[in-house]
């Protein structure tokens, strides 16, 4: 298998996460979003939405984080990354879509470039949005986690497709310095998420094409 990412894409850290919690070996090849490089021959003749990350998987390529994770989770099914039951995994996805389908298409690369380059935003409004709608999310990511009995991750005692996605977004809060500290259900699974080798090999600053 071959990864096609960016070590700070969320998307991307998102899928290799899963990799790691399965154990599963791959080819890292970087693409540099900040240089266009998903734009450019040769990754736009693979990717069809010039997008990452991109699994490349016994000659097939695969886009969207999310689509990647349940291929991972069906083609490799130990350890599970969804419950065996339907109501278990309507939770998990409901979670993990609140971060890759309210919070992350608001926030990403692509959308803030087009505000300040595009709307002419200031690098203050800019990150005044990203902290708005990143918190916003955040919030209702707790008032979920608030519903249920309290468990060591997201959902139950072993990591899930939502652990999968919150701890990536936790990383970008920080970097856009949002307020995430009345979240404690949120930070808690966190800490516990960190805590494990296969979250803490797949962050940002692991990766080969880390910024030193």
């Amino acid at each position: 298998m071959k990864l096609h990412n960016y070590f700070r894409s969320s998307a991307s850290f998102r899928v290799r996460i899963a990799l790691e919690l399965k154990g599963l070996s791959y080819d890292y090849v970087p693409v540099n979003l900040l240089g266009g490089e998903h734009k450019k021959a040769p990754y736009a003749a693979l990717s069809a939405d010039a997008l990452v990350p991109l699994l490349e998987d016994d000659g097939q390529y695969l886009s969207q984080s999310m689509a990647i994770i349940e291929y991972l989770d069906e083609t490799h099914p130990t350890p599970a990354l969804l419950p065996a039951d339907a109501l278990g995994r309507a939770r998990v996805r409901a979670l993990a879509q609140l971060i890759a389908c309210e919070i992350h298409p608001l926030n990403n690369l692509r959308v803030l470039k087009y505000l300040v380059h595009e709307l002419k935003v200031d690098e203050g409004a800019k990150n005044a949005w990203y902290q708005h709608w990143c918190r916003q999310g955040l919030q209702a990511f707790e008032r979920q986690l608030g519903r249920w009995p309290a468990s060591r991750y997201c959902y139950g005692d072993t990591p899930t497709l939502a652990d999968c996605c919150l701890v990536p977004q936790l990383f970008n809060a920080a970097r856009f310095k949002v307020d995430v500290s009345d979240l404690p259900r949120t930070l808690a699974v966190y800490d516990a998420c960190m805590a494990l080798p296969a979250f803490q090999k797949a962050q940002p600053s692991a990766c080969p094409d880390s910024a030193p």
